[in-house]
C-alpha cells in the first residue's frame, strides 16, 4: 500500500489503520509548508519507526521520482491523499493549487500506470459539487460549477482518475469528502481552533 499525503491530517490515520490491518506502507509526504512540517511529523510519530512503513519525501510533481519509489516499493494499491487544500488560499495562489493539486495527480496516475498499481483511491471533495444543489446529495449527483479554484482542481483530479481508468483499465475510486474533523486535524481549521480555545 502506498498513501500520498501521508503524514497529513487524513493520510497519518489512513497509514496508522493500514498498519495495524498488516500491510507495508509506504507513505509519500514532502511535508509542504502549507501548516508546519513539525505538525506533520507528529501526526506520525505513533509508527513513525514500524518495521513495515517505508517514508518517502519525495516532490510528486517530478513524475521520474514518484515512477522510481513507486517502482521500489511496488504498492498494489495508491491512496491519493495528498492535496492542497482551502478555498481562500486557492483563491490568491490558484496556480500554486493547479501545479500541487493537478499536476502531481497526473504524475502519480502516470507513475501508477508505469508500474501497474492495480487500484487508486483518490480523495475528492465536496466542493465539486458547487452551489445551489439539492440536498441531500447522492452518489450520482452531478458536479456544479466549481465556486473556487480549489474547487476546480479536485474535479481536474476525478477528470484525471476518470480517463486513467477508461484508458489503462486501472480501477480508480473518487472519495467525495465532507467536512472531515478530528484528531490531528489542521491547526488553522475552525474546528481545531474552537477545541484549543
Amino acid at each position: 500500500m502506498a498513501v500520498t499525503g501521508g503524514a497529513g491530517f487524513i493520510g497519518s490515520h489512513l497509514v496508522e489503520r493500514l498498519l495495524g490491518d498488516g500491510h507495508e506502507v509506504l507513505c509519500i509526504d514532502n511535508l509542504d509548508p502549507f501548516y508546519p512540517a513539525t505538525v506533520k511529523l507528529a501526526n506520525l510519530s505513533a509508527v513513525a519507526e514500524h518495521p513495515r512503513l517505508a517514508m518517502s519525501g519525495i516532490d510528486l510533481c517530478d513524475v521520474h521520482a514518484v515512477e522510481e519509489v513507486l517502482g521500489q516499493f511496488r504498492p498494489e494499491v495508491l491512496f491519493h491523499m495528498a492535496a492542497t487544500a482551502g478555498v481562500r488560499p486557492s483563491i490568491e495562489r490558484p496556480m500554486t493549487y493547479v501545479k500541487l493539486n493537478v499536476d502531481a495527480t497526473q504524475a502519480v496516475l502516470s507513475a501508477c500506470q508505469k508500474h501497474a498499481v492495480e487500484r487508486v483511491v483518490l480523495a475528492g471533495s465536496s466542493s465539486v459539487y458547487g452551489k445551489d444543489q439539492p440536498a441531500p446529495f447522492r452518489e450520482d449527483h452531478a458536479s456544479g460549477e466549481p465556486q473556487s479554484p480549489y474547487a476546480a482542481t479536485k474535479r481536474a483530479m476525478e477528470l484525471l482518475a476518470a480517463a486513467h481508468a477508461s484508458v489503462h483499465g486501472t480501477t480508480v475510486t473518487v472519495c467525495r469528502l465532507f467536512t472531515v474533523y478530528g484528531p490531528r486535524q489542521r491547526p488553522d481549521l475552525a474546528i481545531s481552533r474552537f477545541v484549543r480555545a
